[in-house]
């Protein structure tokens, strides 16, 4: 194999040049220790020592000392906004929007931190119309972000539908669901105050929008209902089972209500039986129970509940049985099954919660929106501990 002889002359050129990097490095790092404060140091020092507040008061003197520290203002306002001390951060920011030697691009950050802090201080109106300055550019996406969430507590449903439109184009991520529950939430409030057509193209929009959004037709069954057209709310609250038949437990009460003012109470309870057998869930149970004890009697009643425990045991089915053996038993043999009841009913007290799958919030009603990190239609129907049960 050929040496080449080239690359063994090059090596004393290539570490030479490597040296001269490595000094000229050296020499600038040695120039910026020399050129920042002793403040700077000081503050950093406080912060290894796990001391923040020394160190806030460290580098607020740097930045007397040395005003052009742009990137220490922006810092120190993000830290005085997480530690909840809103006002400084909205002082520190604001002295950065008002400075004229700011660039282009560090005045519209200062603006979209200052945002944050009127947010973060619950000075909606002012958070929102600095949010909208930014709704193009560079901070686009999280100011849109920001601005959907202040619609959302402000219940403004036609600006964040608005909002989430344009999100959806920026992004090219999905709003389907939070556009779908926007439009809901605009159909209850026009039922709420028995304006039923006006609720209706809403109802539209949210599953044109998203066709599997159950709380649509729920809504649209209570709509039918308010209306006197009892078999077309029936058919609304049917329809759940081809979006998703684990929501059918949400409308299985309306279900059984609405044929029992029809008449039909035992066709409602065959119709909900056979959904139980399908789709076994702990509410449908309660509400076929309720069915079946008032239509069939405490016997026929108890065989289905026993009938259903055995082919999904649960400690909320056994409790439900334990309630159904009891409408059987004669009085002076109540006792004993009573407090086994008791014990089990106060045990199923921590499992019969809903649960958010993305923040793990328990709540004993369900929601739609979750009330802690506001996600929408993150709540599974089924009890938490029959969620991960094969149907």
């Amino acid at each position: 194999m050929e040496i080449e002889y080239w690359w063994l002359l090059s090596l004393p050129l290539f570490f030479l040049l490597g040296w001269m990097a490595a000094r000229i490095d050296i020499r600038h790092l040695l120039h910026e220790s020399r050129v920042l404060p002793s403040s700077y140091f000081k503050g950093l020092n406080f912060l290894l020592n796990e001391q923040p507040d020394k160190a806030i008061e460290a580098f607020i003197e740097v930045v007397r000392v040395d005003p052009q520290t742009i990137e220490l203002h922006f810092a120190l306002g993000s830290l005085f906004r997480r530690r909840g001390e809103i006002e400084r951060a909205i002082r520190m920011h604001q002295n950065l929007v008002e400075r004229d030697d700011l660039a282009q691009v560090e005045k519209t950050l200062a603006l979209f931190e200052l945002a944050q802090d009127f947010l973060k201080a619950g000075l909606l109106d002012r958070a929102e119309t600095l949010f909208l300055k930014l709704d193009s550019g560079l901070h686009a996406e999280p100011a849109l972000k920001f601005l959907l969430e202040i619609y959302e507590q402000e219940k403004d449903w036609n600006k964040a539908i608005l909002i989430a439109e344009k999100l959806e184009k920026l992004t090219r991520q999905s709003f389907q669901k939070e556009v779908a529950n926007f439009y809901c939430e605009l159909a209850s409030s026009e039922i709420m105050q028995t304006r039923a057509e006006a609720a209706r193209p809403y109802l539209e929009k949210a599953l044109g929008h998203h066709r599997l959004c159950v709380r649509a037709n729920l809504l649209l069954g209570d709509l039918e209902l308010s209306q006197g057209h009892r078999d077309l709310a029936i058919e609304a609250w049917m329809r759940i089972e081809t979006q998703n038949p684990d929501f059918l437990a949400l409308a299985a009460e309306r279900l059984y209500r609405t044929f029992k003012q029809l008449d039909r109470a035992q066709e409602g309870v065959t119709l909900l039986t056979g959904y139980l057998a399908k789709y076994p869930c702990h509410d449908l149970l309660n509400t076929v129970f309720e069915g079946a004890l008032e239509t069939l009697g405490a016997e026929s009643a108890f065989v289905l509940v026993r009938d259903h425990v055995r082919r999904t045991p649960t400690l909320l089915g056994l409790d439900k049985l334990y309630e159904a053996q009891l409408f059987e038993m004669p009085p002076d043999k109540r006792q004993d099954l009573e407090l086994a009841k008791s014990l089990v009913h106060q045990h199923t007290r921590t499992l019969a919660m809903y649960k958010c799958d993305q923040c793990g919030f328990r709540a004993r009603q369900f929601y739609w929106n979750c009330p802690a990190c506001a996600a929408w239609e993150t709540y599974s129907p089924r009890r938490t501990e029959e969620k991960g049960m094969p149907v």
